[in-house]
This record gives structure tokens, C-alpha cells and sequence, in this order.
């Protein structure tokens, strides 16, 4: 139980930090692609729009500096046959996590992929764990479960077709993508 409280001591620590460390200063002209269709735009004023895969345009207050860079990055990725989320990868999802928890409304899937080896089954499986693993992150760190939907391509939807290491890395990822319900 000890460990447990620890953790989340950890995760409500690292939003707070967060928050506290995002300025109301005027956001950066400009528009990032993300995976799915998903975009994100801030504008003078700092306000932002997210487009999520043709639903619409959300609007959403402005993010300063650092946290904004963070909220772009849009994709986790992983080792090969692994779920454990890299601790490089942890301040991208306090960065997400802080903007749900700060906006209800808001809602994201968590996509989990994989290489093209192994079954479709067990790509399936492994898919869904890596979801699950960035879905647990973002619990720990405030969000309400509501907010968090996770779904497994598995091997379906690769980003890159090559046979080769260097591909299959950018294929074994989780992609962040949001939408107002």
C-alpha cells in the first residue's frame, strides 16, 4: 500500500510541477502533424485548436513553452517485444495527463502497434499491453478513466513498410490521439 500512495504522491508531484512550470506567455505560430490526422495549432494568444481525424475543431486553452513541444509529440514507442513505457517518453504523457485532467471534455484513444513479427494474436495482445501501460501512466497522474479509450492494431497499421530494424522501431509505438466526446 506504501508503494502504492508513493506512486501516486510521484504522479501528482510531477503534474503539479508541470502545471506550475507552464506560463501564460503567447504561444507559437504554427502546426504540428500528428499520427491518425490529428492536429494540433497555436496562435497568437495562445490558444490552440485540435483537429482529431475530421471529428472537428476543439478549442482549448494555450500552453507555454516546454509543455507545448511536449503536447505535440503524439506517439510512444517501445522495444521489441516489450510494454514497459522508457522513462524518456514519461514527461510527454505528464505533459498529456496535465492537459486532460485540466480539460474534462477532452479524450483521447491510446493506439497500440506493433512490428509485423510474431502472430496476429500475439501482436494483438502485445498492442493492447502498450496501450494499457500509457493508459496506466496517465490514471496515476489525475486522469479520469472516462477520458482514456485503448485500442490494439496489433501489426495492421504500420507507419513504415521496410523489413528492416530501423522500421520496425518506428512501427512498435502507442499514438496519442484526441477527441472531444
Amino acid at each position: 500500500m506504501t508503494k502504492r500512495m508513493l506512486t501516486i504522491w510521484l504522479g501528482a508531484a510531477a503534474a503539479l510541477v508541470l502545471t506550475a512550470c507552464a506560463g501564460t506567455g503567447g504561444g507559437q505560430t504554427g502546426a504540428a502533424a500528428t499520427p491518425g490526422g490529428a492536429g494540433v495549432a497555436a496562435g497568437a494568444g495562445g490558444a490552440q485548436s485540435y483537429a482529431a481525424g475530421g471529428t472537428g475543431t476543439i478549442q482549448g486553452r494555450g500552453v507555454a513553452g516546454g509543455r507545448q513541444n511536449l503536447l505535440e509529440k503524439r506517439t510512444i514507442y517501445f522495444a521489441f517485444d516489450r510494454s514497459v513505457v522508457e522513462s524518456k517518453y514519461r514527461d510527454i504523457i505528464a505533459a498529456h495527463a496535465a492537459y486532460l485532467s485540466a480539460h474534462p471534455p477532452m479524450k483521447v484513444t491510446l493506439e497500440g502497434n506493433t512490428d509485423e513479427r510474431g502472430s496476429a494474436e500475439y501482436n494483438l495482445a502485445l498492442g493492447e499491453r502498450r496501450a494499457e501501460a500509457v493508459k496506466q501512466m496517465m490514471l496515476v497522474q489525475g486522469v479520469a478513466s472516462a477520458q482514456i479509450r485503448t485500442i490494439s492494431f496489433g501489426k495492421e497499421r504500420p507507419v513504415c513498410m521496410a523489413h528492416d530494424e530501423a522500421c520496425w522501431r518506428l512501427n512498435r509505438r502507442v499514438d496519442i490521439v484526441y477527441s472531444k466526446q
